[in-house]
């Protein structure tokens, strides 16, 4: 998630700097709130990864982290955290310390704002889902308290030696809970819910997946967090987009060449594929592939096997592929403009990535996300209520990422105002006759 913003009132000079390692969005944020006001810079994080990116980039003089993380085990963090920066404040979101010492100024300041963070009521503004939560094995009761990452364990039983087809009791119908939604993503909406499921069931397999959706709805990250969640985590994560790349240069990109394959070959060169041995192949765009080079993919996935332009040598290597796209590829197979026998061979496991106007319900959640990022190179904005409602009023034709510029061209546009009024809010044109 996006990092915690400093409030304009407060003199960053005199600011402490905490990241807080926490799954629950909720917590996360009442957190920045307090700790904001007793003048310490907050950077939120909703696993161990990104919290160990914000230690990496910057000093921090604390840690606050969840008895429950989505991509590393609590306890090996900890542990590691300790070797790494062993001055560094570090504490349980259970009031627990793993620092060790008398208590501090500064750790008395970190259990308060917790405690505070902990007892705060429910309200309309909080950023839970609108729908009643059920837990798997509660029988179907919708829970009326918060499920917090301390909580989330001893709740609903999930171990990482779980097969992730039962990650939910009741199948991919039923309703993630928030404590198991992804970092990457933002909003807690039904169709977030079950594609944060699907990504968690298919993540530590080699199946082969089609993520589908339209332009601009974040396809890349759900196969950046598959990526992330599977055993091939630490290994590469090749990117190519199909539609980025000419026709002619496509599958020496893909494949890679020999010196001298063709004109303008210098040099021997290593093919995405080849360089994403162990790790996984993003295929942006898969539709924009040419019919000629689809027979080939084909084959790889198939055998595992290729050959570089030029070159008689077969390689083997262990890629698991997932590609992407925004065309309607079942009917352009039918259609026989795509091939058949590699549409089946992508779609194993189909992912569909909701489009955002199906899930207005993640507007706030979006807008909070995107002026937060805005924040770190220009001073934070925020909406009015009729600028708001603007935005809800809007079809979004280009999705999350049209969003995301149209608030960057507000944010410009109010100057050093820090409210973005309606009049800011403005869309793409109508195409003129």
């Amino acid at each position: 998630m996006a990092a915690g913003a400093t409030s304009g009132l407060v003199d960053v000079g005199m600011m402490r700097t905490v990241v807080l390692a926490i799954a629950d969005m909720g917590l996360r944020q009442r957190l920045r709130a307090s700790l904001t006001g007793l003048r310490w810079q907050v950077r939120e994080a909703g696993g161990g990864a990104e919290a160990l990116a914000f230690l990496e980039a910057s000093r921090s003089e604390a840690l606050l982290v969840d008895s429950w993380l989505p991509d590393l085990e609590v306890s090996e963090f900890a542990g590691q955290i300790r070797l790494m920066y062993p001055g560094m404040e570090l504490l349980r979101v259970d009031g627990s310390t793993e620092s060790g010492g008398a208590r501090s100024p500064r750790r008395n300041e970190l259990l308060h704002a917790l405690r505070e963070a902990q007892d705060a009521p429910l309200n309309d503004t909080a950023v839970w889902a609108s729908a009643p939560l059920v837990v798997p094995g509660s029988g179907g009761r919708a829970l009326g308290t918060r499920i917090t990452g301390a909580q989330y364990p001893s709740q609903i039983a999930v171990r990482e030696d779980t097969d992730r087809r039962e990650i939910l009791a009741g199948g991919v119908g039923s309703a993630l809970p928030e404590a198991l939604m992804l970092p990457e993503m933002v909003g807690t909406s039904e169709p977030m819910r079950e594609l944060a499921a699907l990504i968690r069931m298919v993540a530590p397999r080699s199946t082969t997946v089609l993520i589908e959706g339209e332009t601009g709805t974040g396809k890349e990250v759900v196969a950046r967090s598959l990526h992330r969640l599977s055993a091939r985590a630490g290994r590469p994560f090749a990117v190519l987009n199909c539609a980025a790349i000419p026709e002619a240069l496509l599958e020496a990109e893909l494949f890679g060449h020999t010196r001298g394959a063709f004109t303008g070959a210098v040099q021997s060169r290593t093919g995405r594929i080849e360089a994403a041995d162990g790790g996984t192949l993003f295929l942006d765009e898969i539709g924009e592939m040419p019919m000629a080079l689809q027979a080939k993919m084909l084959r790889f996935l198939e055998c595992g096997e290729l050959q570089r332009v030029g070159d008689n040598e077969t390689l083997r290597v262990d890629v698991r592929v997932i590609a992407a796209t925004h065309q309607p590829l079942e009917q352009r197979a039918t259609e026989r403009t795509f091939r058949l026998d590699l549409y089946h061979r992508l779609a194993v496991f189909p992912v569909e990535v909701p489009a955002l106007r199906t899930r207005m319900e993640d507007m706030s959640l979006l807008t909070e996300y995107f002026l937060e990022q805005l924040g770190q190179a220009m001073p934070r904005k925020r909406l009015t209520a009729e600028a708001a409602a603007k935005l809800q009023e809007y079809n979004w034709p280009g999705n999350v990422r049209e969003l995301m510029h149209v608030l960057e061209r507000a944010s410009i546009l109010c100057g050093a105002r820090r409210e973005i009024g309606v009049e800011e809010i403005r869309f793409r044109r109508a195409t003129r006759s």
